[in-house]
């Protein structure tokens, strides 16, 4: 058996050997904290309850409303969602069970760099996305899917070559929800893992199916404020509570540097989990900022979002999204995945890999309850990003496939039949690829590092697509599948080259991962680039407004103040985006390496930082789109006080909604 040890020999640790912590290496090996009947509980009886949540917001919400239903309304939720609700369908999509999990891996690997490098390279795509949502707005303000818009300028080859890489993406954002998601159900409660990944997806199917866009926004208030609620329990927890072996901030301070000492870094400053100065952390970091800037870019379920939200607060609602969402990462990290190691807790790498580092410190922390809280910020997590990706593919095969290749003349009904039937068929495939994964071996951590290899020669091409007037559908399609060939190569020969054999470990590998994830965006960049400089198309952008809408959508032509008021926001966007891209991620690490190791005073203040954006992120997401509806919200119970919701709508109130039309 390997030497593992507690918590309790490092306070007593002076540079002996100690003693051997008590069971199993393997944290857990032994019995579960909460009964398996938790884990039925959470994953199946939740979703009914979400579903009840959903149905009966959104029935009192078309009580008040001016708008009826209709394919538009479900796909595109009217196309009038304000900041405050965008910004927490951001948080909530981009929140998967990777974000609170595998960022705390790479804190228990690496120490402080990890759960920043996690949440700077993976905020940089959503507030750079930003420009791609204002410029959608102005470019193409009736369009339902980013394939739309591929399809209205270069035509059918690009439209499927994408419409394969955007499902790819889907694909795999939804595999990664779910191998999280089910390890830590079965880590937690013994739930048969399988049984967790088939019902994970297909808990969330039927609100998703039922209310579209619109219960997706509802569903991520929800969402989202109990992920942050809970990250910022268990940060308190962990700095704040005073219950050893950590509970203060100089508690886990002391603990990481004994830790450093006995089990040092490899490749860190003086082996230390105190410090930017980390090798394998920025390996990391550069793999994240590349490999994620595929699942903003290239995921329907964000443009989507784009689509859906008001032309005033696209810009606001998707930076302010940003910003709440480095809380999540950096905040949870920092509080799991560095308590993780102050505990000295005998987590194995491959449990690490699994996501089962929080699982393990709310096990500590707070026994049965922490157990239970962890489980339900997960199923909020797995849920909230599950639904956008469920509805995200139902889009694509609804617009993109059955409108556009077989029944060209379809009706808002028949559009809003195919889509709910996809949600269905997708949750279920899903639950059955992950199994499969399981089965090939696959972890969660595995699985994160190679998706840019797989998605990120689409990136460029498709910001071209809304950005670029000369790029050419040729430079579009070569980039994207050359891009593609040429990192599978670089990915392979590298890991080759390296350990002289071809493994499931051996192609996971940092630098195999690195090289293939750079030459997938980088390659596929100069290759769009370079073929349409030599043959450039020169769209014009207005014929990009001709994609037609289904129904009569009255929110989807702007008035010309609205075209104006964009202008602006775009300039706007273009400054602020780029200049908190640098501030994250050259600005703030090249000012935390004269740092070193970071003494006590510095540790704190990187605490207090971390903790105050998760508290101010949880009241920004909790408390704005309440006040940004209040006047809605004061209507509906208005209307439930005094019965009206209860009552039939005259028949005129019903002829107002353009949305009914068709």
């Amino acid at each position: 058996m390997a030497e593992c040890y507690g918590w309790k020999d490092l306070l007593n640790f002076q540079g002996s050997a100690g003693n051997f912590y008590p069971g199993q290496c393997d944290y857990f090996g032994g019995t579960t904290v909460l009964p398996q009947v938790i884990g039925w509980v959470i994953v199946v009886a939740f979703g009914a309850v979400f579903t009840a949540f959903t149905s009966v917001a959104l029935w009192l919400d078309s009580r008040v409303s001016s708008q009826a239903g209709g394919s538009e309304a479900f796909t595109t939720a009217g196309r009038a969602v304000k900041a405050g609700l965008t910004a927490c369908d951001i948080v909530s999509k981009w929140t998967w069970a990777a974000t609170l999990l595998q960022s705390s891996n790479v804190a228990y690997k690496y120490g402080v760099s990890g759960p920043f490098w996690y949440a700077a390279g993976a905020t940089i795509q959503v507030l750079l996305f930003a420009i791609m949502a204002v410029e959608i707005k102005r470019k193409a303000p009736t369009c339902h899917t980013v394939l739309e818009v591929v399809r209205a300028r270069w035509g059918t080859v690009a439209h499927l070559t994408f419409l394969v890489f955007c499902l790819l993406t889907n694909i795999i954002v939804t595999s990664m929800l779910i191998l999280g998601g089910a390890a830590v159900v079965n880590g937690l409660t013994g739930m048969n893992i399988y049984a967790a990944a088939f019902l994970l997806p297909v808990g969330v199917m039927a609100y998703t199916a039922q209310g579209g866009l619109k219960a997706s926004y509802v569903a991520s208030w929800a969402n989202t404020g109990a992920i942050l609620i809970a990250l910022v329990v268990f940060g308190m927890m962990t700095y704040a509570s005073g219950k050893r072996p950590v509970g203060s901030i100089n508690a886990v301070w002391e603990n990481l540097q004994v830790i450093s000492a006995f089990k040092p870094v490899a490749n860190n400053k003086e082996g230390s989990y105190l410090t930017m100065w980390s090798v394998n952390g920025l390996v990391f970091g550069i793999i994240n900022v590349i490999g994620n800037f595929g699942t903003v870019f290239v995921d329907q379920s964000y443009w989507q979002g784009a689509i859906g939200a008001k032309p005033s607060a696209t810009y606001k609602g998707y930076l302010l999204g940003g910003l709440c969402w480095f809380a999540v990462p950096f905040t949870m990290a920092t509080s799991m995945g560095l308590a993780a190691r102050a505990m000295n807790l005998p987590v194995t790498i491959a449990e690490s890999n699994a996501g089962l580092v929080p699982a393990a410190v709310a096990q500590e922390l707070m026994g049965a309850g922490g157990g239970f809280l962890l489980m339900l910020q997960l199923w909020m997590a797995v849920t909230a990003t599950a639904n956008s990706e469920q509805l995200a593919v139902a889009s694509l095969i609804a617009y993109d496939v059955y409108r556009t290749y077989v029944n060209p003349k379809a009706t808002g009904k028949q559009m809003v039949f195919v889509s709910r039937v996809m949600v269905c068929v997708y949750a279920v495939l899903s639950g059955i690829l992950a199994i499969v994964l399981m089965k090939i071996g696959l972890s969660l951590g595995w699985v994160y590092l190679f998706m840019g290899i797989m998605i990120g020669s689409a990136v460029m091409p498709i910001a071209f697509s809304i950005t670029w007037k000369n790029c050419s559908a040729a430079g579009a399609v070569t980039g994207a599948i050359g891009g593609l060939i040429g990192a599978i190569i670089t990915w392979i020969a590298v890991a080759k080259s390296m350990t002289g054999v071809l493994t499931i470990d051996s192609l996971g590998g940092d630098f195999p991962m690195l090289a293939g994830n750079v030459v997938a965006i980088g390659f596929s960049g100069l290759l769009c680039v370079v073929i349409s400089l030599l043959k450039p198309q020169n769209y014009d952008w207005a014929l990009m407004k001709e994609i037609p809408t289904i129904e009569d959508d009255s929110n989807a032509m702007m008035e010309d103040t609205d075209t104006a008021a964009l202008n602006r926001a775009i300039k706007w966007t273009w400054l602020t985006g780029g200049v908190l891209t640098l501030v994250l991620v050259v600005a703030w690490p090249l000012l935390a390496l004269p740092a070193g190791v970071f003494s006590k005073a510095y540790f704190t203040m990187w605490i207090v930082i971390a903790l105050t954006w998760g508290f101010a992120a949880m009241c920004v997401c909790l408390f704005m789109p309440w006040w940004e509806s209040r006047r809605h919200i004061k209507k509906i119970f208005k209307g439930v006080i005094s019965g009206s919701v209860f009552r039939a709508r005259p028949a005129q109130a019903q002829m107002a909604s353009p949305m009914t039309k068709g």
